[in-house]
């Protein structure tokens, strides 16, 4: 019997796709503008900013204060 971890190297890719699209989700029902397209082009909190405050008009620090809110420190 060894201390081998079991698929530890599968997981991590599985799981960062599982967040990518928990996150593209909770995007999505925030802010409704983002089509399918939009979500999936997404690659960064900076990508979503942008896209949020050319699509709403908002202003760009509450933006990045809502965004930094959903992300929860979540990567993309």
């Amino acid at each position: 019997m060894t201390n081998t971890p079991v698929n530890s190297s599968v997981a991590k890719p599985e799981m960062a796709a599982d967040t990518r699209q928990i996150v593209l989700k909770e995007i999505g029902a925030k802010w409704n503008k983002f089509s399918e397209q939009d979500l999936s082009a997404l690659k960064s909190r900076d990508d979503v900013v942008s896209q949020v405050v050319a699509k709403y008009s908002l202003e760009k620090a509450q933006v990045q204060r809502d965004v930094d809110s959903l992300m929860k420190g979540r990567q993309i």
